[in-house]
């Protein structure tokens, strides 16, 4: 091929992308018939929205049919996808809401926090993160041993009461009081659970999570009993071990280590 039909087939794909993305602005490649060019319009742009509303499917009904495509467009057209796979594009999606879109007006408040929700699920249900079980005893101690997270229960803390919101419930302002959900899967399975808890659960997730000094249940709850100011350190154990004994039944916790 010529060095001047090299370029002139670039261009032509130049023309061809611009046009995919943005067929208002920018004019179909001359020598392409407008039948053929509306069939890859509808190709491309039909296969990204469908897997976007699949992907945030409250977002998409609360928004709905207008303002819905006026986003998806506008990711579409202006969104720069740093991966060619397709499970990650609404990954894709959810930093083109935090990063790059210039908020409107008559922007849902949460709208934010809804969409990282449920991107959750999908992340959760194709992470291939495991969980190394080989040097869990054999016989679970939650109070005497090291609790160990399951790396496939995340927690999650939003402003807004996530979990509830619907076409019929669409708060306004912020909770008061953070949102805390536990997101979660079996190894073996794709259900994913979603499992809201209180502030103190939430805090003792954080410190199996964070748990370098290697603290057992029993010192992680004495730990919780200070930072509440909590003398009747007993009742608080007592309250530890039915939460800690629930997180294992659902494998949120996996089990303990020496």
């Amino acid at each position: 091929m010529s060095t001047s039909a090299n370029q002139n087939f670039k261009q032509t794909q130049s023309n061809f992308i611009a046009h995919i993305r943005q067929p208002d602005s920018n004019p179909a490649p001359s020598d392409i018939e407008d039948r053929r060019m509306k069939i890859y319009r509808d190709l491309f742009y039909n296969n990204v929205e469908s897997f976007m509303s699949n992907t945030y499917p409250v977002l998409c009904e609360i928004l709905g049919e207008q303002r819905w495509h006026a986003l998806v467009r506008d990711y579409f057209a202006n969104h720069k996808a740093h991966t060619p796979l397709f499970p990650e594009m609404p990954r894709e999606f959810l930093v083109y809401l935090e990063d790059e879109r210039q908020p409107q007006k008559d922007d849902l408040p949460f709208m934010l926090e809804l969409a990282h929700y449920e991107w959750v699920e999908l992340a959760l249900s194709i992470s291939e993160l495991t969980d190394d079980v080989s040097k869990l005893s054999e016989q679970i101690d939650l109070l005497n041993e090291i609790p160990v997270l399951s790396n496939l229960a995340w927690l999650l803390t939003y402003q807004f009461p996530v979990h509830q919101i619907s076409s019929e419930f669409q708060p306004e302002s912020a909770s008061e009081q953070p949102t805390h959900i536990v997101a979660s899967r079996l190894l073996d399975e794709e259900q994913i659970n979603f499992t809201e808890v209180n502030p103190v659960i939430a805090r003792l997730l954080q410190l199996i999570s964070e748990n370098d000094k290697h603290l057992s249940g029993k010192e992680l709850l004495t730990q919780i009993a200070d930072e509440l100011g909590n003398t009747d350190i007993e009742s608080i154990i007592n309250f530890g071990v039915q939460t800690l004994t629930e997180l294992h039944n659902k494998h949120i916790i996996i089990g303990t280590i020496k």
